[in-house]
């Protein structure tokens, strides 16, 4: 089922080349699962787009979220109501400037709708848990564009682009400085002695929404939870490590293969199980 994308409210496949997303990465997007037709985590994701524009200078039209709900019901319109799970991309561009990097404050931005097929894991990574390996690319910190999805990707295409089997499904990547940050798509936690920890994200990284609803529930459970800077020793002693976002829900990890080629093994635990089985109950798996 190919992707059905609209511009600007409508059905268009390309953009200017002028696009400051294109020229210099100046944009947001979204990534939001569709469950029955029904965007999940929709306000949280709203609101992450609205703070991540305010912070890069992007000047949303009042009734943007109105806006974005319109594309949505239009783009599903065009596909079956039977299509269980879909996931819908969201891109906001500052929009077409000239050349340099300063712009016109009257210059409107671009809105990116897509809608695609939900993917299919056949080997079910979230019963069976998942390979991933350390990456030597290391993320820049620059907390002024810390816990937002902004268009700059290159540092998680070039982590990404250090392995090619299938047996790896993810890589975890640190700072510059050492310190465990998230995966390459994902957020990161682990357990150790019923203490949950994942990096905290002030310095660089985003704050996915996924992984502040694993926060939450958390707390609610009385699980204790710590945030903080970690280097990738921490993960030798976890009992159990996992990944998230808001696509893949929760992963378990079962193996880690180091920047040497040294291996760390866990079994899927009890955290973990739990903290899916509440995800899932929230429409979130």
């Amino acid at each position: 089922m190919p992707p059905i994308i609209l511009i600007n409210g409508l059905s268009e496949q390309s953009l200017p080349v002028a696009d400051r997303g294109l020229a210099y990465g100046h944009g947001l997007f979204e990534t939001i699962c569709l469950n029955q037709a029904k965007p999940v985590a929709w306000q949280a994701h709203i609101e992450r787009l609205k703070a991540g524009a305010q912070r890069l200078a992007i000047p949303l039209p009042d009734n943007i979220e109105q806006l974005l709900l319109e594309d949505l019901s239009t783009l599903l319109s065009t596909r079956s109501a039977s299509t269980v799970r879909q996931v819908l991309k969201i891109t906001l561009t500052r929009g077409c400037g000239g050349r340099g990097y300063a712009v016109d404050a009257e210059t409107p931005i671009n809105r990116i709708v897509q809608l695609s097929a939900f993917p299919v894991y056949p080997d079910q990574p979230a019963d069976n848990g998942i390979t991933v390996r350390l990456c030597q690319s290391r993320l820049a910190i620059a907390p002024h564009l810390a816990g937002i999805k902004h268009l700059n990707r290159l540092e998680q295409v070039l982590a990404r682009a250090e392995w090619s089997t299938t047996a790896i499904r993810e890589g975890l990547v640190l700072d510059t400085e050492g310190y465990l940050v998230e995966g390459t798509m994902s957020n990161l936690f682990w357990c150790r002695d019923g203490v949950l920890y994942t990096p905290q994200l002030d310095r660089c990284g985003v704050k996915g929404i996924v992984r502040e609803q694993v926060v939450r529930l958390a707390q609610q459970q009385g699980i204790p939870l710590q945030q903080g800077l970690f280097t990738a020793a921490a993960l030798n002693d976890a009992d159990e490590v996992f990944v998230c976002n808001s696509i893949i829900a929760i992963w378990p990890v079962i193996k880690c293969i180091a920047i040497d080629q040294s291996q760390f093994e866990w079994s899927v635990g009890p955290i973990t199980r739990c903290l899916q089985s509440l995800l899932s109950a929230e429409g979130i798996s």
